[in-house]
């Protein structure tokens, strides 16, 4: 289920990143919460477990056009100065939503049914909508020309074989529609190249800067996303808590980012943003090197302090960047910072759980967890944790490596 959101999302960014510039920013949120909103009343009469995929994909295409739109409304809506203010407080949003969501799901699921989730939204929804309509003022638009409908296509097909083949890339079949996918973006690439109004601009990736940041994002998004869905295990299964005791521990780190995010963003203006990125992607190493050391008999003490680490990394790590992904670029290019913004964050959350998946059957196989394979799950857990380190430590010298080249500029 949670597969046909992502990808859904992943592939209508690109498209709608595009049509939202051309139809006006304001309107395409509203567009998408509309979206968004259906696909919250009708999920919960899902009447089997296809329909409900398909469900979460219609609500997908919303969260594409929102993703987009919120950015790209911070982007033109912002003057540059302010802007990593403006993005900071964004993420701190995000993440209070991130922080309430496991133990809101946790809550409404375990004394009402998964449902319930569902059904909770929707006043929320209702009250964005409310505020979109009717006091956000004005309208912005970036119309790049002609809407670039091969390319779309190409892309569609691309980046949903290239994703969903991720996702079952422990099978055969999976494998190939990852290459397939793979080649195709390569297609995609080189039609846009091509053509005088692309979809998405791929020619900004000559720029150093964002082409430094959007990896380090890729990259720091596969080595963490994982972190919550491991640790759900390990506290579920080996440490036998309920899903309403593990939501309520989970919280910690996304809390943690969300004092700290806004303040990071507003400093980011102030201060070389490359530096304050690199301090928080380096706390993040640190949390996940202790994650290395989790095992079955481990104490609580240990999670406890690496997601507190971790939501202080990922604090001061995510509004610098993302503000260096937004401003590096001409403002003509917003549209593609955005969906770069939004893309990477999915393709990293996909690549992430497909790395889970992988490590899990290397060392697990297709085993029901059970007490005798705890301690394969703790291994399978500390190996995953390895991987994210090296991924992190990885992400600080490409850092080092762009603020050395930026000082003999």
């Amino acid at each position: 289920m949670e597969n046909s959101f992502l990808i859904s999302v992943a592939v209508f960014a690109v498209p709608t990143g595009s049509l939202s510039g051309k139809f006006g920013f304001k309107k395409s949120f509203i567009i998408g919460n509309i979206i968004f909103l259906i696909g919250s009343i009708i999920s919960p009469f899902a009447f089997s477990p296809f329909s409900l995929v398909i469900f979460r994909a219609f609500q997908g295409i919303g969260a594409a056009i929102i993703y987009n739109t919120v950015m790209n409304l911070v982007a033109v809506g912002v003057s540059p100065d302010e802007r990593g203010k403006a993005i900071g407080i964004l993420m701190s949003g995000v993440y209070i939503g991130i922080a309430l969501a496991p133990v809101l799901g946790g809550i409404l699921t375990y004394n009402f049914g998964w449902r319930a989730i569902f059904y909770f939204s929707i006043p929320f929804i209702l009250l964005i909508l409310y505020f979109a309509c009717f006091k956000l003022e004005g309208e912005w638009k970036i119309d790049n020309g002609s809407f670039d409908t091969k390319g779309g296509f190409v892309w569609a097909i691309a980046i949903f074989l290239f994703v969903y083949g991720f996702s079952k890339i422990n099978m055969v079949e999976g494998a190939i529609m990852s290459i397939l996918g793979l080649i195709l973006l390569g297609i995609f690439a080189y039609l846009e190249i091509k053509v005088t109004n692309p979809l998405y601009n791929v020619r900004v990736f000559k720029n150093k800067l964002f082409t430094s940041v959007t990896l380090v994002y890729l990259l720091c998004n596969i080595a963490t996303y994982f972190v919550t869905f491991l640790l759900s295990y390990h506290l579920q299964y080996i440490r036998g808590w309920d899903v309403q005791t593990t939501g309520f521990l989970l919280i910690i780190g996304p809390l943690i980012q969300t004092l700290i995010s806004a303040p990071a963003g507003r400093l980011s203006d102030q201060k070389n943003p490359l530096i304050i990125a690199l301090f928080g992607i380096s706390i993040i190493s640190i949390s996940m090197f202790l994650l290395c050391f989790l095992s079955s008999t481990s104490p609580i003490y240990l999670i406890f302090t690496a997601l507190i680490i971790q939501g202080i990394g990922l604090g001061i790590f995510t509004s610098p960047n993302t503000n260096m992904m937004m401003s590096s670029l001409d403002s003509k290019d917003t549209s593609t910072a955005s969906i770069s913004v939004t893309i990477i964050r999915v393709v990293g959350q996909t690549l992430s759980l497909a790395m889970l998946t992988i490590i899990f059957t290397m060392f697990m196989g297709n085993v029901e967890i059970i007490p005798k394979y705890y301690g394969l799950l703790a291994l399978s857990s500390r190996w995953i944790c390895i991987i994210g380190t090296i991924l992190c430590v990885f992400c600080v010298l490409i850092f080092i490596i762009r603020y050395r080249d930026s000082k003999h500029v």
